[in-house]
């Protein structure tokens, strides 16, 4: 590993907004910004805001590429994606500056969920009508950093991949872009190839969504088709293969604003502590997920907190009082909430030093701007052995998104989706230079590619699963992303 040098840094007075700075920097590629949009969340403290990276590492299937910045070219890269990664990011370090947000620059991006099958031994993916990347990766040398709660903000300039006095000269130079930014016009979006792909696999109108047939939403399943894919569900259940499972249907709607518009919607309207926006060269990503994976900070210690069940929330505060605690009241939800924090627990014992992996929360409620939802945190401490990305290969991808037990259940979606997830079920997130990670569990989330905005949203579906039950929290949970395609403050109502 090359010798830690201490990066450039420099605080922004006053605090740019994290959105309009954001739009100041929509011309370099695979901007990234990790928002933590609801600020006032206790796990949303922290935004980063990154772009023009050194390298991108990107993976589909067995095959790896490699991008450097200045390139024309990809070029293939032996070994596995995350080995490769693992590999870049010993090369690189920068010294851990107390006092800033943990992010200092280093590997960010997403993991695909079906990057989970070069983890486990799984059946190929569903019909994979996107082609998108399993794993897009860029190793960034700044980052701009929020903290919410002392309303400070730093530029944090590493200069690598240089060394010796070019790498200081190097961090101030790009330490200077950055300032020069903020303080310049907003820009026009680049020129990334967004690809139009055309569906090859059958596609439903959604009457279900007020609305819906004239905004030309529509899904990979029917109604009918939905609900009889979770019979197949309960069936595999009552069999005996496995105890729940997740199931998503994929929605598909036209949308001629630009992605970061609909992305601003997205984050004003349905703000999330794990949100994020990701232009790579296949399409943009806009995620609201009120979700974490995983997090490690600099002393070793693991966090997790998944999520498992759902209400909507109400019209009035009478209703959604009552929603709230017909949720907290759910035997079927916490239990599958408990199932799902149990299958944490095992995961994070595989990497964790023995003893140190318990639940500090049970079922705990959290309320998000269109659903109430339980959450659970499960700690633990990572053994010295292991790294960060050990953590994610023991872990990904996120039980709450799969079922248990995870492998069986990851091939019954397989064979009851219609369609691959992508960057849906995946996660979103960082690994510092300095080892500390955050992860998202990629819910509340969707891709944009040509002219067209794909999103997904499922629930979990154990025994006593009422189909049309669970056919309705799908459009639940996409109240959201509709709504930002929409472009119109009108709420949506769903067919009960």
């Amino acid at each position: 590993m090359s010798r830690a040098l201490r990066p450039l840094v420099e605080g922004v007075a006053p605090p740019p907004s994290p959105e309009e700075a954001c739009s100041r920097f929509l011309d370099l590629p695979f901007l990234l910004f990790l928002d933590s949009a609801s600020a006032g969340h206790d796990r949303g403290r922290f935004s980063f805001l990154a772009a023009d990276p050194h390298m991108v590492v990107r993976s589909k299937g067995p095959v790896t590429s490699v991008w450097k910045r200045g390139s024309r070219v990809w070029r293939a890269a032996p070994g596995g994606a995350l080995r490769t990664v693992e590999l870049v990011l010993n090369g690189l370090a920068a010294e851990k500056v107390a006092g800033l947000p943990p992010f200092q620059g280093g590997a960010a991006g997403y993991l695909g969920y079906e990057y989970g099958g070069r983890l486990e031994r799984l059946p190929p993916p569903p019909c994979d009508t996107l082609a998108l990347p399993d794993m897009v990766i860029g190793i960034y040398d700044w980052v701009l950093a929020w903290d919410h709660v002392t309303n400070q903000t730093w530029i944090i300039s590493t200069g690598i991949p240089e060394t010796g006095p070019r790498r200081e000269a190097a961090a101030r130079d790009r330490l200077r872009m950055v300032e020069a930014r903020l303080s310049g016009p907003t820009r026009s979006p680049g020129e990334a190839p967004h690809r139009r792909r055309r569906s090859s696999v059958e596609s439903f109108p959604v009457p279900d969504v007020s609305g819906g047939g004239a905004l030309g939403l529509r899904s990979s399943f029917s109604r009918e088709g939905y609900c009889e894919a979770v019979g197949r569900v309960r069936e595999y259940i009552l069999a005996g293969d496995i105890f729940q499972a997740n199931l998503s249907q994929r929605f598909e709607i036209p949308q001629d604003r630009s992605p970061f518009a609909a992305y601003r919607r997205l984050r004003q309207r349905n703000p999330a502590a794990f949100s994020a926006y990701f232009v790579t060269g296949e399409c943009a990503v806009l995620s609201a997920s009120p979700e974490r994976f995983l997090s490690l900070d600099y002393a070793g210690r693991v966090e997790a907190c998944p999520i498992k069940g759902t209400r909507p929330r109400g019209q009035t505060a009478e209703e959604d009082e009552a929603l709230s605690s017909a949720l907290l009241a759910s035997e079927k939800d916490r239990a599958e909430n408990v199932m799902i924090a149990d299958l944490l627990r095992n995961d994070l014992s595989r990497v964790c030093r023995p003893g140190t992996v318990r639940a500090t929360a049970l079922l705990e409620l959290e309320s998000h701007p269109t659903v109430h939802h339980l959450v659970s945190t499960i700690v633990g401490e990572l053994d010295p052995q292991f790294t960060a990305l050990h953590l994610v290969r023991a872990t990904f991808p996120g039980g709450s998104i799969t079922g248990a037990p995870k492998v069986r259940a990851m091939e019954i979606i397989a064979e009851l989706e219609p369609t691959a997830r992508g960057v849906y079920c995946g996660s979103i997130g960082y690994l510092s230079f300095t080892g500390e990670m955050d992860l998202n569990i990629a819910i509340r989330t969707g891709v944009r590619v040509g002219d067209t905005f794909y999103f997904q949203a499922g629930g979990g579906i154990v025994a006593d699963s009422e189909p049309d039950a669970e056919y309705r929290e799908t459009l639940d949970k996409a109240r959201g992303l509709i709504d930002a395609c929409r472009g119109a403050p009108v709420p949506i109502e769903l067919a009960r």
